[in-house]
């Protein structure tokens, strides 16, 4: 394949290159209806005409699937595509040949049509909301430049090269080349919450050349074009030039718009229509919308198919028995009973024999199967809208189920991917802590439980922001007395930023930060007395303690990954000339003077506090500089800016040199805000055994950050990898070496039980994940030689699930792809999923969804993707179920999900209650119903034995068409959209409960043939006990009940009334809807039988109602009623007997909550329950904190801030300025501020990978067990058996230790409350039954008796290092 010349090198990773067929189309096939592939775009400027010949997209959006004409051809195709319909309209097609069917048509044709019109209308339905929503955004009006004047048009409307306006909070209307701004020098600030979910502003720049085309005028005569990469879905980069005037101008990404974003703190912008529509990048990321379809769905098709081959065997064996018994036996009646004209053969009459009885016995799947199916969803959504429980007050948003098709599946997932920001966190930054000289503050403790009062600052600094919070009054008490040292740390904080002031009244300052990190340092100094006002590119003016003070701005020593602080140097009004430094603690205090040791220690002790607490730290220093050594300096820095070879190297040195011999000043804490309740929420859910994977573009520090506050990462954890190889061989390195370590420390705390998986880390993918022995050789990348092993174990994955202990991965971006490399995968795969958390960081959206992918190939489980920017869509899109957080962050994750709330805590009541139950209600729904369609249905199959095999049923066909739609189908119904085992807060309580939904144990291939066992065994009972009592029965008058229509009805009540009372045994929760379902249909029943042999309808229709009083005179008859209730009870009484002992001998986990919790409440009042422990206001320290951290050394350094606004400020390009003082000030300084920082970013060499991310860890003595440890659980599932003990009273078959079933407190200490007193006052009565000998020890099984203090006095050896929770690089 080859790839057109003129195309840059750069573009090949989103040139989608044209297929064999196409390759003679050219660029020039414009007039081609056929749709070409695009290689590059073209785009001239307020020239429609030219743009029109390459028929580029218009900016019309269209989401929805169908229209008026292409509705009903293509839902009904869509809707064929199902096995079962497909199947029904096969049996319709029977039906209508006469000779073949014994039913009347209308008994499938009525169904099938139900089915297909209810489905029909919820398509339209929702095919009707995506109309809606895309003629809002496609009617949306737009400031247009035609003929050289503005004009209202439609978005729709707007094509490729037309220039818009836009004005301030606007949302972009397309992909837009930026042409010009009211700001300085072409820049202005967007919004790209739709985008990202991030609310921080970011710069964008237009090219210099036609910054100064702000006039509509000048505009409409600007004709430059614009020849760029084709339409692809990397938001972060863009590659084009620009022809205008016999020269050509390269294009980046910091010069376009993005459709989706929004305009801020900018009057006005003019833009360049580049991409339209479906090409834009936003709509290139929401990708093409997927049929999702459940994994009942999958198995019911399946299920299906098999169902139909059992028809198929019982109608050849009733097809076979035909042809004999018309050889042997019905040839003898030829002379009064002659077969039909077209038979003329025995053979024929059993060839028309099988298609009958197909017919007949195909109710072994009724179609109001499927409607009663979606139904029951329905009803499941509504109960998702209708739940109070998960609707926002603060965002008046309820949660929403956007699809009716996968609510089962809730109860099923395994696997989350979340993004960050704006999912799992608000993107809210608030000043939380501080050290100031050895000393800390923000530590609130309130011995009453009280929330701390919140201080005023008004009457101190009239310049206060209202709305900062911060409770410590030491800390104002401090700056009031004049600390010196509080002084400079908050004069500090007030001069070493980039951020820009605005006032926009006297006293009312707006801050444009570049990061929300930043922006609350500012604000910090801001209320405590220092007060940035504004800057200039030389000066940076305050107000400290209501003083106006005016710094000289010398130098910005910009921020960047590799060096992890910046430094301003300013000048003071007295001459005094000061260095100020922040950044990450790993890299400042090694940077600090000697006479700082003590200080150094106090600060590092209170930087592992914070680290701790999940804040996010930075270290703050200063150093005084003589008036020489800044003119040194100063000299240097500027001979390195200049140097044309290895600039980046030679400024860094620079700034090295003269950030050396610092005064420690303290350290800021800041807590980047989470959703409410989230280390909660995943607290819960990793109790519930489903593992959380945090995907994030964020880099590693901060994304490291957010998992230790929302305690997906803990101290307690026994290690933490980091992969970040650069290259394949040393991605494979670092996770074989992270296997390595996972199976010697599993080892090592099972007491090396496991030798089997020993020496397989190395190479237990050379066959499974290396294609063909690749690594034939046996060496790895760096020559080192590989180790081989003899033999594998049987199953290597299976030993990786096995694995003990917590651990957790972080992998970046550039490692990610490689290890979703073909030959990788499994190596990935086998070592993420081994890990408790996992976190993927700088990836792509790209990536996001291939991870999903990954693990949905290799792990068949079921996940669910949340997120709430167009970044996350693909991710939402790939996983079995998308999760859309509505709030401000923007619409396009909503659009793209299947369920949508505002909060990511509610993803636990989600999963835990609405999945979790209707999952159970669509198992027991289906089990049921396989149940007794077989019961029904097989009483046909025996009595083709003692009909001749003549296909004629028992049942009368009405009882037949009634039986799956009005006998049978309400209760079941009730049961499906009503039913539950446990309450919601029982759910909540005990995680484990949603296990069974994971290992899919309530309705699988086994529950399923035991289903049809039971039917089976039940149509044999209502089949020949009837024909066993009636044959040889009379009535009272003599008069034999042997007839025809005497057994039809009493093998239909009997059948009715088994299968209600099987329902009845079946319901967990009766509502009045049961009661009333499941006793009206009985009811209903008996009335319409009588109805139907009454002489009324006969006289109307006498040729179809024949039997007058049948039913009447059958249930008169005392044998009758004696019949049915024995063969009622010989069809229940078996099944309560094993229900019973299975009950007494092995319940269920669902079981034992219910009666332990009914014991409780017997024995004591109700009382209400305090979760996650009594409130802590802000500031507060839980006392679940102390001592529940271990003493490892991590740096809590976490700084979302970019590379390139010094210099932006330096160049004075983003400041309204004299042309006279701006001339004089541009000329000492860099004059494109963009192109170095771009150059920065292809230049740049990444950071090392040798430990910089944390130091060594300590060891640590006495630490609380660890999250899994203290919340043991009973293993297995919901089926486990709890089996009982000689002695002790019970164990669990499935762990080789007791363990505990502690209800689920979700505090972020994920520490574990002792259980109530009363509980074992409970436990201690004597009660009947089995459960007597063993309450006492069922209640130590639960509820885990022995109290923490002894469980770790019994790990009394201290922890070793092997024992040390690391924040580690798995390094080869």
């Amino acid at each position: 394949m080859t790839v057109l010349k003129e195309i840059p090198e750069k573009w090949f990773p989103v040139v989608l290159l044209p297929t064999q067929k196409k390759k003679n189309a050219g660029l020039g096939g414009g007039k081609s209806k056929k749709k070409r592939t695009e290689e590059e775009r073209k785009v001239k400027a307020n020239d429609r005409e030219h743009n029109e010949k390459f028929q580029y997209a218009s900016n019309c959006i269209m989401t929805s699937k169908y229209n008026i004409l292409t509705f009903l051809p293509v839902n009904l195709f869509e809707q064929f595509q199902e096995v079962a319909n497909t199947y029904f309209l096969f049996l319709l097609i029977l039906q209508l040949i006469p000779q073949i069917s014994s039913l009347s048509w209308f008994t499938t044709i009525v169904p099938l049509a139900l089915v297909l019109s209810i489905t029909a209308v919820k398509d339209a339905t929702d095919d009707y909301f995506r109309h809606k929503s895309d003629n809002q955004v496609n009617n949306r009006q737009s400031q247009v430049l035609i003929r050289g004047s503005l004009q209202n048009e439609k978005w729709m409307n707007v094509k490729v090269g037309d220039i818009i306006k836009l004005e301030n909070n606007q949302f972009v209307a397309a992909d837009l080349l930026l042409l010009s701004s009211t700001e300085p020098h072409g820049l202005c600030y967007i919004e790209t919450a739709e985008l990202d979910g991030e609310t921080n502003m970011k710069v964008r720049q237009s090219v210099s050349v036609t910054a100064e085309l702000g006039d509509p005028n000048n505009l409409a005569l600007f004709d430059g074009e614009v020849v760029c990469e084709p339409p692809n879905n990397k938001l972060d980069r863009f590659c084009g030039t620009l022809y205008w005037r016999d020269k050509k101008y390269p294009l980046t990404n910091q010069n376009m718009l993005l459709r989706g974003c929004v305009l801020r703190n900018t009057e006005a912008c003019y833009g360049l229509v580049i991409f339209a529509g479906p090409d834009t990048k936003l709509m290139q990321n929401s990708g093409r919308t997927k049929f999702k379809r459940t994994s009942i769905d999958r198995l019911m098709n399946t299920l299906v198919l098999w169902i139909f081959g059992f028809l198929v065997c019982m109608g050849l064996i009733l097809a076979v028995g035909n042809a004999v018994w018309e050889r042997e036996v019905g040839s003898l009646f030829q002379s009064y009973l002659p077969w039909d004209p077209p038979v003329d053969n025995f053979m024929f009459s059993a060839f028309l024999s099988f298609w009958s009885y197909v017919i007949i016995l195909n109710t072994v799947v009724p179609i109001s199967l499927y409607v009663s199916v979606e139904v029951i969803r329905l009803g499941h959504s509504y109960f998702i809208n209708w739940d109070r429980q998960m609707f926002c007050s603060r965002c008046n948003t309820a949660a929403e189920a956007r699809t009716t098709t996968l609510n089962e599946e809730l109860g099923q997932v395994e696997y989350i991917f979340s993004d960050k920001t704006g999912t799992l966190t608000q993107n809210i930054m608030s000043f939380n802590k501080c050290s100031i000289n050895g000393q800390t503050f923000g530590e609130v403790m309130d011995t009453l439980g009280k929330q701390p009062k919140r201080l005023d600052f008004t009457p101190f600094n009239p310049l206060a922001d209202p709305d900062f919070c911060f409770y410590d009054e030491k800390l104002l008490e401090s700056v009031k007395v004049g600390d010196l040292h509080t002084h400079d740390f908050f004069r500090l904080l007030s001069l070493c930023h980039t951020v820009m002031s605005e006032e926009k009244s006297e006293g009312e300052l707006v801050y444009k930060a570049q990061s929300p990190d930043e922006g609350a340092l500012v604000t910090a100094a801001r209320n405590f007395g220092f007060v940035f006002r504004s800057r200039t590119p030389g000066t940076i003016t305050t107000t400290e303690m209501g003083r106006t003070v005016t710094y000289s701005l010398l130098a910005i020593l910009d921020f960047n990954n590799i060096r992890k602080r910046m430094s301003v140097i300013v000048r003071n009004p007295e001459g005094r000339i000061r260095l100020y430094c922040k950044g990450a603690d790993t890299v400042l205090l090694e940077r600090l003077h000697p006479c700082n040791q003590e200080l150094m220690t106090i600060t590092s002790d209170h930087l592992n506090e914070y680290a701790a607490d999940g804040l996010r730290t930075l270290a703050l220093a200063y150093r005084d500089l003589s008036e020489d050594e800044w003119e040194a300096w100063s000299e240097s820095q500027r001979c390195a800016d200049k140097a044309t070879d290895c600039r980046e190297d030679r400024l860094a040195a620079a700034y090295d040199k003269i950030e050396q011999d610092m005064i420690l000043l303290g350290a800021t804490a800041i807590e980047d805000k989470l959703q409410e309740g989230v280390p909660e929420t995943i607290a819960l859910l990793s109790l519930a055994n489903v593992k959380i994977w945090v995907l994030t573009g964020d880099k590693q520090e901060t994304a490291v950050n957010i998992g230790y506050s929302c305690k997906m990462l803990t101290d307690e954890m026994t290690e933490v990898f980091i992969i970040s190889g650069h290259t394949v061989q040393s991605v494979r390195q670092e996770l074989r070496r992270a296997r390595e370590r996972m199976i010697e420390l599993s080892r090592a705390k099972d007491g090396g039980k496991d030798g089997g998986m020993e020496g397989w880390a190395e190479a237990s993918f050379t066959g499974k994940g290396l294609k063909d022995g690749q690594e034939g050789n046996g060496t790895t990348g760096g020559g080192s030689k590989q180790r081989h092993c003899s033999s594998f174990p049987s199953s290597p994955s299976s030993d990786m699930d096995n694995i003990s202990g917590e651990f957790a991965l972080i992998i970046s971006g550039h490692s990610l792809a490689h290890a979703l490399e073909a030959d990788m995968e499994a190596e990935f795969v086998s070592t993420a999923c081994a890990c408790k958390a996992v976190i993927c960081c700088r990836v792509t959206p790209l990536q996001k969804a291939q991870v999903v992918e990954l693990i949905k190939k290799h792990k068949k489980a079921v996940t669910l993707a949340i997120g709430d920017g167009a970044n996350d869509v693909s991710m939402i899109k790939s996983a079995h179920i998308g999760v859309g957080i509505s709030g401000q962050e923007g619409i396009q994750a909503v659009l793209a999900s299947d369920y949508s709330f505002a909060q990511f805590r509610f993803l636990q009541r989600l999963l835990l209650v609405h999945g979790r139950w209707s999952y159970l209600r669509m198992c027991r729904f289906l089990c049921y119903f396989f149940y007794k369609n077989f019961a029904f249905t097989m009483v046909h199959f025996w009595f083709g034995f003692f009909c001749g095999f003549s296909a004629q049923t028992v049942y009368d066909q009405y009882f037949i068409t009634l039986y799956n739609i009005v006998y049978t189908s309400l209760p079941v119904l009730a049961m499906g959209v009503f039913d539950q085992d446990v309450p919601d807060h029982r759910s909540l309580e005990y995680p484990k409960l949603y296990e069974p939904g994971q290992l899919n144990l309530l309705f699988n291939k086994k529950e399923f043939f035991i289903c049809i066992a039971q039917g089976i065994y039940t149509s044999v009972v209502l089949f020949f006990v009837p024909y066993a009592v009636l044959s040889n029965a009379t009535q009272i008058n003599g008069v034999p009940l042997a007839d025809y229509q005497t057994f039809a009805v009493t093998t239909a009540t009997a059948l009715v009334i088994v299968v209600s009372v099987q329902i009845a045994l079946d319901t967990g929760f009766w509502t009045v809807f049961n009661h009333m379902f499941v006793w009206g249909s009985v009811g209903s029943y008996f009335t319409i039988m009588f109805a139907l042999h009454s002489q009324t309808l006969f006289r109307i229709f006498p040729n179809q109602f024949r039997f007058i009083g049948s039913a009447h005179n059958t249930l008169l008859q005392p044998v009758v009623w004696l019949t049915i209730a024995l063969a009622t009870a010989i069809c229940v009484v078996p099944v309560l007997a094993f229900r019973f002992l299975k009950l007494d001998l092995k319940p269920q986990l669902s079981d034992t909550v219910r009666y332990t919790q009914l014991v409780k409440q017997k024995r004591r009042k109700p009382a209400g329950r305090t979760i996650g422990g009594a409130w802590r206001g802000t500031g507060s320290v839980s006392e679940g904190r102390l001592g529940a951290r271990g003493g490892s050394r991590r740096s809590g350094y976490a700084f979302s801030h970019q590379e390139g606004f010094g210099e932006l400020i330096t160049s004075g390009k983003n400041m309204r300025l004299s042309s006279l003082a701006l001339a004089n000030f541009a000329s000492k300084h860099s004059s494109n501020w963009i192109e170095t920082l771009r150059r920065k970013k292809n230049t740049h060499t990444p950071p090392s990978t040798s430990g910089e991310c944390s130091p060594a860890p300590s060891n640590m003595s006495g630490m609380g067990p660890a999250l899994s440890n203290s919340f043991s659980v009973l293993g297995g599932s919901q089926e486990t058996p709890i089996e009982e003990e000689t002695d002790t009273g019970i164990r669990l078959s499935s762990s080789s230790h007791p363990a505990a079933l502690e209800p689920a407190e979700p505090r972020a200490s994920a520490q574990v409350a002792n259980p109530d007193s009363s509980a074992s006052a409970a436990a201690r009565t004597d009660s009947p039954g089995g459960w007597a000998r063993s309450l006492e020890t069922v209640q130590e099984a639960l509820f885990g008796r022995r109290s923490f203090a002894s469980a770790s006095c019994s790990q009394s050896p201290p922890c070793n290092a092997r024992e040390t929770p690391t924040l580690s690089k798995a390094h080869a």
